[in-house]
């Protein structure tokens, strides 16, 4: 009886060794062929395609686009080639008088003040004094000065509300040279000797 069952587990261990590599054939991948051509899946034209960055430009340059040269009508374009009827140039108002209600000279336009970013904010007119003698430098203000422009020639008159005794009474405009000088100190005097000298040479 033992040595039929020792038989019997002999044959069937013997079966099974027999017919493991077979089963084991079945269910392993098969190993690829080196002389077969590889296989890629065929590309999808929606995918978006990696970015790769170019290494030949600065950072800088992808986010700055150089600007187009400027043309030559674009250029000519910024300049003004001639005075239009509505411009009054700065020499125009230099010198001319200004002339109250009466028609009366009160001063003359010694210097215009302007604003950095553009515009007239006043009139420097000189009044009183003869020939520029004595005479006191008063701004008065662009809204007080009516400009009457002749458009034939660009001369232009001048006229004002104010009256001669009005800019007398008004304070004298000073520049920021003049309020510089004002605050600046005074040289020091030099002493001179006054020590009497004589000769010590005996008679």
């Amino acid at each position: 009886m033992t040595r039929k069952l020792l038989t019997t587990v002999a044959a069937g261990a013997l079966f099974a060794t027999a017919f493991a590599p077979a089963a084991f054939s079945q269910t392993a991948p098969q190993p690829a062929d080196p002389a077969a051509p590889a296989q890629t899946a065929p590309a999808d034209s929606a995918a978006p395609k990696p970015m790769t960055p170019d290494v030949t430009k600065p950072a800088g340059d992808a986010a700055q686009a150089p600007a187009p040269a400027p043309t030559a009508d674009t250029a000519q374009a910024a300049y003004l080639t001639e005075q239009a009827p509505d411009q009054i140039s700065a020499n125009t108002y230099i010198g001319q008088s200004v002339y109250n209600g009466n028609n009366e000279s009160i001063g003359s336009v010694n210097d215009l003040i302007l604003k950095k970013d553009g515009g007239m904010v006043a009139a420097i007119v000189g009044v009183g004094g003869f020939l520029g003698i004595g005479e006191k430098n008063v701004a008065v203000p662009m809204e007080k000065i009516t400009v009457a422009q002749n458009t034939q020639d660009g001369s232009v008159k001048l006229t004002t509300s104010e009256t001669a005794e009005s800019l007398k009474a008004a304070p004298e405009f000073k520049t920021l040279a003049m309020l510089a000088a004002e605050k600046a100190p005074a040289p020091a005097a030099t002493g001179t000797d006054t020590t009497a000298t004589g000769s010590t040479t005996p008679k």
